[in-house]
This record gives C-alpha cells, structure tokens and sequence, in this order.
C-alpha cells in the first residue's frame, strides 16, 4: 500500500528534492519515472517497483510494471535491475517459476536483466520482487505527467482492470469459483496478464507527439491514475463512467468479490492527455495497430478548492476526488487474506 500523499511529501520529497540541471524530472506523486540527462540531448528514464500482491504472476509484473512506468516518459525500456526477496518457506520450484517468467518478459522488449540480488528472508511473508527498469530518450520527445493540457481529451487504452483481474484469476481462483466464476472465465481472466504492457501504445503515442501526458495506473486503478495526472498538472479531470471500457470478465471477477473495477490495479490500460485536435490521430493510431481506444473524459481549469477527479454518470456527478490517493481494491483483498 502507498504512503499518503502528504506522508510522501513530508518524508520523502521535501528530503530528496534536487538542484542538479543533469535531473529533469523527479519523483512526485503520479510522475512514473525519473528522468536524467546522460549527455547532450540524450536523457535516460529510470523507475524502480516492487511487487507484492501477485505470487504467480510476480515475475511478469516485476518486468512489464517499471517497463510501463519509464515508456509513460517517451523512453523505451531496455536495461533491468532486480531484487527479490523469497521467503524461507519458498521451494525452488516457485523460484524457478518466477525468474523464467522474467526472462519471458524481458524477450517481449528485448531487453536486459544487467543486475540485482536475490535472498531469503523471514522479513517477508510472501515473494517480493523490487525491479528497477532504464530507458533512453531524446529530449525533443520526452512527455511528461505534469503537462496535461487545459481542453485536453484523456484516452484509455484497452480495459479498466486489467492487471487486477489476471492477480484475481490466478491468486483468488478457488475464492472466485466458490462464489459461481465458471472455470472458462477464470482461464480468461488469467490470460490478461499478456496484456498488462502499455509500452506499445505509449511508443507509439510519444514517438508521433500525440500526448501532451501519460499515465500507468497501477494501485488505485483507473479513478486513481487520473487523479494522480490532475494532482501532477494541476488540473480537473471531469471522467464519463459510461465511457469507460470494462471487460466482461472483469466485471464478473468484481462483482463475485463486490469490489470497484475502476478502483483496482490497473496496468495494461495506458491514460494519456491529448489535444482536442489530436485526438482522432491517436484514436486511429492506436486501432491501426489492435489497440482499443477510448476518450473517456477531458481537462479543465481547476481553482483553489476543486476536486482533482469530477466523476460523472449519466447527467449526473456520481463522485467528487479531492486526493490523488485512492485505495486500491486488490492490495485491500491482499492485506485481509489469511497469510
């Protein structure tokens, strides 16, 4: 679970605020990765994260996760570091699930695990993975979180729940079947793990200059990824539930465990902020190459006391989001499931 916005701020940011010309973007609540520059016009993105409520898919997520996080800057991820931390309790055979499901993962970017470190530990109760992804971009294209645009429509990329719904399927099966999730949806459900990554919708975006901003939302899921980006530009985001794709299966996954598909881990869904006369291009762009996309909401000016997130069914404001904070679904089931 993520510290508190204002925990973040005192602890964290207020500390390691940097002066140094070399860093053009650091650490702020919704900015996905840090960016440095390495020479001239060539900057280099960097983000670590750790991964915690998933066991089987950890390996995956440990590499698609930060791989997201650096792509949402305009870079493309190519070097890894990892940390695992495994249980006393682990057999080597979860073991080798984990890091061959890594080594498949990096092949998707063709990239490289260049380091890391790996132990056994009774500080954990379960596998940990703490990876940290680097990707290189050129200065004239590097996006950033903070620039979303007043008018600016925001699209969504595939499905809201994506990554929550693949934890869900394999970690909560037999909770799921018990509660009438038919085994055919389960297996679906399980399969969403091959469309966790945004890197190619994000490559694709940043490299025609379609985004003025772009987001991974991960815990808090969607409601909490666009919070975050009007928390990061300082704008009101007004979102159209209606508007919002949600998969079938997800909806069968949530509704048997009656929790928000919009308030749950959420990689594979790519946010991006695009100017109006834009976003037809990126709207075809994406569909050109098999990637849904929708626009689901628009920026607006947002005054002293507004809300980040203005959230709208129908004629009518169903919820108003005053924190880029948003309790995750998935890590709440987690922290209540019998260790």
């Amino acid at each position: 679970m993520k510290l508190r916005p204002e925990a973040l701020v005192k602890y964290v940011f207020e500390r390691f605020s940097s002066s140094n010309p070399d860093v053009i973007l650091q650490a702020g609540i919704g900015v996905d990765a840090a960016v440095i520059r390495v020479c001239d016009e060539t900057l280099v993105a960097v983000h670590p994260d750790p991964i915690s409520g998933a066991v089987r898919h950890l390996g995956t997520l440990s590499v698609v996760i930060p791989a997201n996080d650096v792509a949402m800057t305009g870079a493309y991820p190519k070097f890894f570091t990892t940390v695992l931390l495994l249980p006393e309790s682990l057999n080597e055979g979860l073991v080798d699930v984990i890091t061959q499901s890594m080594k498949e993962a990096l092949s998707r970017y063709e990239a490289s695990m260049v380091g890391g470190h790996t132990e056994f530990t009774d500080s954990v109760s379960r596998p940990v993975a703490i990876t940290t992804a680097f990707g290189l971009v050129r200065q004239d294209r590097l996006v950033r979180v903070d620039r979303v645009g007043e008018g600016d429509l925001i699209i969504m990329s595939k499905y809201a729940g994506i990554e929550g719904t693949a934890v869900l399927s394999s970690d909560f099966r037999d909770v799921l079947s018990a509660r009438g999730v038919d085994e055919e949806s389960l297996d679906e459900g399980d399969e969403f793990i091959t469309s966790v990554s945004v890197v190619e919708e994000a490559t694709l975006l940043s490299r025609e200059g379609l985004a003025n901003a772009m987001h991974d939302p991960t815990e808090g899921g969607i409601l909490g990824g666009l919070a975050e980006m009007a928390y990061a530009s300082n704008k009101l985001i007004r979102v159209y539930l209606d508007r919002i794709p949600i998969h079938q299966v997800t909806a069968e996954v949530t509704k048997a465990l009656k929790i928000d598909p919009l308030k749950m881990l959420s990689s594979g869904a790519l946010l991006a902020s695009i100017s109006r006369e834009k976003v037809e291009d990126a709207v075809s762009l994406l569909e050109k190459h098999g990637i849904r996309a929708s626009v689901i909401g628009e920026a607006l000016s947002r005054g002293p006391e507004a809300p980040l997130l203005e959230v709208v069914e129908g004629d009518a404001i169903k919820d108003l989001i005053y924190t880029p904070y948003v309790e995750d679904e998935v890590i709440r089931l987690w922290r209540s499931a019998p260790r």
